[in-house]
């Protein structure tokens, strides 16, 4: 988890690894420095599983 002013690409690039070393399938990365929080969030999916 980490906090910061804008989200890009190379944020956008560290949830599939994080995804990966956790075994997870889906992965959520949200912005919480948004207007409405529903469009802060990006919804990542692993599909290497």
């Amino acid at each position: 988890m980490k906090s910061v002013e804008v989200l890009y690409d190379v944020h956008l690039a560290q949830v599939p690894i994080s995804m990966k070393l956790g075994d997870y399938e889906l992965g959520l990365l949200i912005n919480f420095n948004v207007a409405r929080l529903r469009d802060g969030i990006k919804r990542v999916i692993n599909r290497q599983l």
